[in-house]
């Protein structure tokens, strides 16, 4: 099967996914790694064996193996053509000091920016903490080194989005042009999290800088202030012109109806960005047999048969009757972009 081409003809293989992880242990020299906490907690080895790995294989060939993976799958993949990977910097205290004990899970930049340019069909998405004292300086060199966004998860990375103290990094990111994807809403693929930091309203700083801003996962879970993180983001998407919002995870067991109560929203629909939030779309974690209510069984039964993961998860969000442009509009943001730079 030819995954999305049955449901979305005009696509072929022509879709960017912008949400993309990788991890490491430092093997190969890479720089990752993962702390104490998170190494002994039970989802340590549920994402090596959904990053198809083990550290076995990781201390043989180096971290750096996954991305060769990756290229692999998306070079099978019928409709998929590129993916962004993201970086993950750490937690950083307020006097800019990197935490180790509490950073869960680092992946620096120069390790990405490395490893992405030795394919065609990756791309770098940068991290940068905000607390750091040279952040400035680290999104110039990460642009150098072609980064097509900087990416956040605020509540496991001591982020608020709203602090002032971040302007000069968000009047240097509007100038640049560099988008930022910021984690909305709760988060609980870590170990802990300060969830009040993903408040999609702490992300008004910086679109009032001119910063293209995407809010990851549509805020679709969790509340603040006692109202619903996904209706906290609604007025904001029609305020700023510069709010995008990514639909990646939204088909998982643990968010039932979010991709439905979000395609039932034109507007929304209009700013939604192609993401998978890989390598957090397998079975049991997604089935198109638990969005029945939502999509016609033909199209569960068509969609359970595709072989690659990439393929299979734009055929399922594709099943919802999202248009063309919301499969193009990642490539269009970032990529334009970066070859217009």
């Amino acid at each position: 099967l030819s995954a999305i081409s049955t449901l979305n003809p005009g696509l072929g293989k022509s879709i960017l996914d912008m949400h993309v992880h990788v991890a490491g242990l430092g093997y190969g020299g890479s720089g990752c790694f993962i702390n104490r906490e998170m190494r002994k907690n039970y989802r340590f080895p549920f994402y090596l064996m959904a990053m198809g790995t083990n550290e076995e294989e990781l201390q043989q060939h180096g971290d750096a193996f996954l991305f060769q993976k990756i290229s692999r799958n998306i070079a099978q993949s019928a409709n998929v053509a590129g993916a962004v990977i993201l970086a993950l910097d750490g937690y950083v205290e307020n006097n800019g000091e990197l935490n180790k004990e509490k950073t869960q899970i680092y992946v620096p930049d120069a390790y990405v920016a490395r490893e992405t340019k030795k394919y065609a069909d990756l791309y770098f998405g940068a991290s940068i903490n905000p607390n750091r004292d040279d952040a400035v300086e680290r999104l110039r060199l990460a642009q150098k080194n072609g980064a097509v966004l900087v990416k956040w998860i605020p509540s496991i990375m001591n982020i608020d989005p709203a602090d002032p103290r971040h302007l000069p990094l968000y009047r240097a990111m509007a100038e640049r042009n560099i988008p930022l994807l910021s984690h909305t809403g709760t988060e609980r693929s870590f170990t802990g999290s300060q969830d009040e930091l993903a408040d999609p309203q702490r992300l008004k700083l910086p679109l009032e800088q001119g910063v293209t801003v995407i809010a990851a996962h549509i805020a679709s879970t969790g509340k603040n202030q006692g109202q619903k993180n996904f209706q906290r983001i609604l007025p904001m998407l029609r305020r700023y012109s510069r709010l995008y919002v990514d639909i990646s995870s939204l088909t998982q067991i643990n968010k039932p109806g979010c991709l439905a109560r979000a395609v039932s929203k034109k507007y929304v629909v209009e700013r939604m960005m192609y993401g998978t939030d890989w390598p957090l779309q397998f079975f049991p974690l997604i089935s198109p047999w638990y969005h029945i209510r939502h999509i016609s069984l033909s199209h569960a039964w068509q969609i359970s048969g595709i072989q690659n993961t990439w393929d299979r998860d734009a055929a399922l969000k594709a099943a919802y009757g999202l248009p063309d442009s919301v499969f193009r509009r990642s490539s269009e943001i970032l990529l334009r972009k970066n070859a217009e730079d």
